[in-house]
């Protein structure tokens, strides 16, 4: 491939990125659980209402609506912190798990419809660079942003 095709591939990230989060199978209101349970079932210690709104990128009064409205619907509950228990820390509820699974077979199920005409090597070749993707993305994030502080 050429460098100016390559480049031209390359800008086309961004949109695509885009494009595929607006076709995504859900509700607003399903992305933005979906977005929270996943961050607070992946974090690798406890999270907060802080470290919840740095990890999806927004301030703390938006997290905390999205928060509060999770625990309502009774995905999360809020518990002491094992390591300090001044602070308060988000957990899923075996509801939060149920809905997180649910979402995950729909995502799964829109995959498998999407990529119905591509081979079984295609599918998980992607799949497996997308979820890297994915991983490395959130490491740059976190970097990115103790780089800031």
């Amino acid at each position: 491939m050429s460098s100016s095709a390559e480049d031209a591939l390359l800008d086309q990230i961004g949109p695509a990125l885009s494009r595929l989060r607006r076709r995504t199978p859900a509700t607003s209101r399903d992305v933005s659980r979906n977005l929270v349970l996943n961050v607070v079932a992946d974090a690798p210690g406890e999270m907060t209402v802080g470290g919840l709104a740095a990890e999806m990128g927004v301030v703390q009064p938006v997290a905390s609506r999205t928060v509060a409205a999770c625990i309502a619907d009774g995905l999360l509950r809020r518990a002491a912190s094992q390591a300090d228990g001044r602070r308060t820390v988000l957990e899923l509820t075996e509801h939060g798990e149920a809905e997180r699974a649910r979402f995950a077979a729909e995502q799964r199920a829109a995959f498998e419809g999407i990529t119905a005409g591509w081979s079984p090597e295609e599918r998980t070749q992607f799949a497996r660079l997308l979820v890297r993707y994915t991983t490395d993305a959130g490491a740059w994030s976190r970097h990115r942003a103790e780089k800031e502080r």
